[in-house]
This record gives structure tokens, sequence and C-alpha cells, in this order.
């Protein structure tokens, strides 16, 4: 049964909020813990790349596909790329891997709409149409070949 006070004020009667929807400091600290927790990781790794250097030898492992066959992978200077980012030299990193560069800064956006959308009590939803998935693969093939190629070595990490 509704109550016609509450309805003719504009309010919704609290058994009518779907429970995603209440905005007290409690909810919304709990809608937050997944996005902290996820941040805490990632800032985490970043923290590590930052402070043991991949340039160094020794302290990661090798890319398997470059030992193989001495082709670069698409992540091949993906850690020397995240550890210039995480001392804010942008151009080394772009040089290292201009992909995982992309890539950070994809995630800080999403990451970023994530947290207003929890904040506001939406889901979080990431749907991509096709050709938006067919194109990222295109994007990443065509990095990987060219990096390869004679003259792709501005690409090699």
């Amino acid at each position: 049964m509704r109550d016609v006070n509450t309805e003719s004020r504009g309010v919704t009667p609290s058994h009518e909020v779907p429970s995603g929807a209440r905005t007290g400091a409690r909810s919304v600290l709990g809608r937050l813990a997944v996005p902290a927790g996820v941040l805490a990781a990632v800032t985490g790794a970043f923290a590590y790349v930052g402070a043991v250097d991949p340039n160094e030898p020794g302290h990661y492992p090798v890319c398997p596909l470059l030992r193989l066959t001495g082709l670069y992978c698409p992540g091949c200077g993906g850690l020397r790329a995240a550890h210039a980012f995480a001392h804010g030299d942008l151009g080394t990193a772009l040089t290292d891997n201009a992909l995982a560069v992309l890539g950070f800064l994809a995630f800080a956006a999403g990451w970023t709409v994530w947290v207003v959308r929890a904040v506001r009590a939406r889901p979080m939803r990431i749907e991509l149409p096709p050709v938006a998935l067919w194109s990222l693969g295109a994007l990443t093939l065509v990095f990987t070949v060219v990096r390869n190629l004679p003259f792709g070595g501005w690409l090699h990490p």
C-alpha cells in the first residue's frame, strides 16, 4: 500500500527504493570498496615496477616469444614503459611501448568512470560494439607486425 503523503511530496517510500540506490555514507563506501581495492593493487604494482628497474637484467623474466623467436610481442617493453610512466617520463614510456601507455590511460579513464558510477549507485557496464573490439584487435596486430619490421625500429623497446 502506498503512502499518499510521501508520494505527493515527491518522496519515494524507503521500502520502494532499490538497495543499490540508497546514498548513505556507509553504502557509498561499500560501493567504492572494490574500485578502491583495484586501485590499491594497480598502485602497488606500479610502485613495485617503479622501484625495481626493469632495464637492469635479472629482476624480471624475459619474454618467452622474444627469447625463442627474436620477435617482439605486443607486451614487450610494457614493464619498461610502466617504469618510465611511474617516474613521469612519458616520452620514454611511449618509446618503450606506446600500446601499453594507451592501456594505462584507458584504465585510468575507465576506473574514473567506474568510481563516478559507483558513487551514483549505477552499475558499471562496458559494452563495446563488435567494431570496437575488432578495431582494438587490429590495432594490436598492426602494432605487433610493424614493430617487428625493419622500418618499425622506432617501436622497439
